[in-house]
């Protein structure tokens, strides 16, 4: 199901509350036989909904679910120019669709991805309601060179936001990877539509852990934790999309006008490999040397017998040299 129809979004938002609802219940508020609701609760279930059945009481959610709200995002963040989506295949694909017909800072985020991916294609554990799943377009006017540093910009970022609602501690990895105590937190996804000497179209793509349900997190083949773990509280996903929108919004201004040197402070204290013993994966070659950061063009920088050398772009990896 690659979009929810108006019955399954009402659905899901009467069943948001924990509650028990009847069968008879819902057949009337959607205009649909017992039959058509128990096909609505199977295609929900499908998408990741946990909910329960009991006989004589009806359907529940086995958790009460927060929805993401369009209007309270906009508020918060200050911005009209955002898309709340309860379905789809994902939220980078949703704007690259529209891309010759978006404002700038147009934002989608979505309850549940049925395609969500990460660098190199891979797969995005999107469990409905849990995290936040979160696109931007930006246009950069100064043409393609100035989005080699955009994920790390964006990273940046995404850690202002989160310390602006207390939850402190966390790292970037080079080049688009959010780290908690060497756990993953979330993930950058930058996918580009321009020519030489033109515009850049640019769609930002997050993905941030909030509350992972331990059978989804069985799923994962690394190291993760979540932002409720760390907090210690349950995160408001519409505070955060509002905030991540306004901070994201004055950084990228700020970037297209001065670049990335004026984050390299930034930058350096938040890298979680700086100055550590690494493996620099290229291909299927393998460097070793100590990771001194990064430079004005974003290009992670290696330190090689005693000799710093640059590297950027391609299918490269960064690892601990331990790992």
């Amino acid at each position: 199901m690659s979009e929810l129809n108006a019955q399954g979004s009402k659905l899901i938002s009467l069943l948001a509350d924990g509650e028990f609802h009847s069968g008879e219940k819902i057949g009337l508020m959607l205009g649909v036989s017992r039959t058509s609701v128990n096909n609505y609760i199977k295609a929900l279930q499908e998408i990741g909904l946990d909910i329960y059945k009991v006989t004589g009481k009806g359907y529940c959610s086995a958790t009460p679910l927060s929805l993401l709200d369009q209007s309270l995002i906009q508020n918060i963040s200050g911005f009209n120019s955002v898309h709340v989506v309860q379905v789809l295949e994902s939220t980078n694909k949703y704007l690259l669709d529209k891309i010759d017909h978006l404002e700038n800072g147009q934002t989608c985020i979505a309850e549940y991805q049925t395609a969500g991916r990460g660098r190199r294609g891979r797969h995005w554990v999107s469990p409905f309601a849990s995290h936040l799943y979160f696109s931007m377009y930006w246009r950069l006017e100064a043409g393609i060179e100035k989005a080699s540093g955009l994920s790390l910009l964006v990273g940046i970022a995404v850690v202002n936001a989160l310390e602006k609602m207390d939850v402190q501690g966390v790292q970037l990895k080079w080049p688009n990877d959010l780290y908690y105590q060497g756990k993953k937190l979330a993930g950058i996804l930058i996918e580009l539509n321009a020519q030489a000497s033109d515009v850049c179209h640019s769609v930002i793509g997050i993905g941030i852990n909030v509350r992972m349900p331990d059978h989804q997190g069985k799923l994962i083949d690394q190291p993760w934790v979540d932002l409720n773990s760390i907090a210690g509280k349950t995160i408001d996903r519409n505070q955060l999309s509002g905030l991540l929108i306004k901070e994201l919004h004055t950084l990228l201004a700020d970037y297209e006008e001065k670049g990335l040197s004026a984050f390299l402070p930034r930058w350096f204290e938040l890298d979680c490999f700086l100055d550590k013993q690494v493996n620099l994966i290229v291909a299927d070659k393998v460097q070793g040397g100590i990771c001194r950061g990064i430079n004005e063009q974003g290009a992670l920088l290696l330190e090689i017998d005693k000799e710093i050398k640059p590297y950027i772009g391609g299918e490269i990896s960064l690892r601990l040299a331990n790992n």
